[in-house]
């Protein structure tokens, strides 16, 4: 076997292999896909404030402030009412001594009334100022969220961009490739036919 069939042969079976192997020609519209439309990030949905559940009515002291003295009990009249009259006479220091305890108490129960009254307006109060700071807390922390949230989809965006770039300059040089590989081809036939016709 000559030099010159040696070459024809090689050229022959390169070609063969080529040609096992066809790649389609496509345009980099139909190899690349559509870009994805930008989506806006959402503001965070802010929920409604619950309805103020209805109190129970206060206790009513009236009553207390105004029996606590049983010094002003009425008497029965007649015969009871002399007897009454005179048994109060003889108790008259423990009647005393039991006027001022309820005065005494009285007094205390409406200071606690009054004490409890004042420490719940209180306890709101801070409870308000609590929730206050909180929420503006929420709020920021809501705000950053959102900027970051932008942030990271004009990223993505920026990164998809890039990427589409980079497959389209791929597929640019993946069509030059084949246009190279169609010329040699045919290049290859002509070598193989000037071969052929000087054998």
């Amino acid at each position: 076997m000559t030099r010159e069939s040696d070459d024809l042969e090689k050229l022959r079976r390169l070609r063969a292999s080529v040609e096992e192997t066809p790649v389609p020609a496509r345009s980099p519209a139909e190899a690349l896909p559509s870009a994805r439309a930008p989506r806006a990030p959402e503001s965070p949905r802010s929920e409604a404030a619950p309805s103020t559940p209805s109190l129970p009515p206060a206790p009513d002291g009236a009553a207390v402030n105004r029996l606590w003295d049983v010094r002003e009990a009425s008497s029965p009249s007649g015969l009871s009412g002399a007897l009454a009259r005179m048994a109060r006479r003889l108790l008259a220091p423990v009647i005393e001594a039991q006027a001022f305890f309820n005065s005494r108490q009285v007094q205390l129960d409406n200071q606690i009334l009054e004490y409890l009254d004042a420490r719940f307006d209180a306890t709101h109060r801070h409870y308000d100022t609590v929730l206050g700071i909180h929420g503006r807390h929420m709020e920021d922390i809501d705000k950053r969220h959102l900027i970051l949230q932008e942030e990271l989809v004009a990223h993505v965006h920026d990164l998809v961009r890039r990427i589409d770039l980079i497959l389209e300059d791929s597929e640019r040089n993946r069509l030059s490739l084949e246009a190279a590989l169609r010329e040699l081809r045919a290049r290859f036939s002509e070598i193989e036919q000037q071969a052929s016709g000087k054998r």
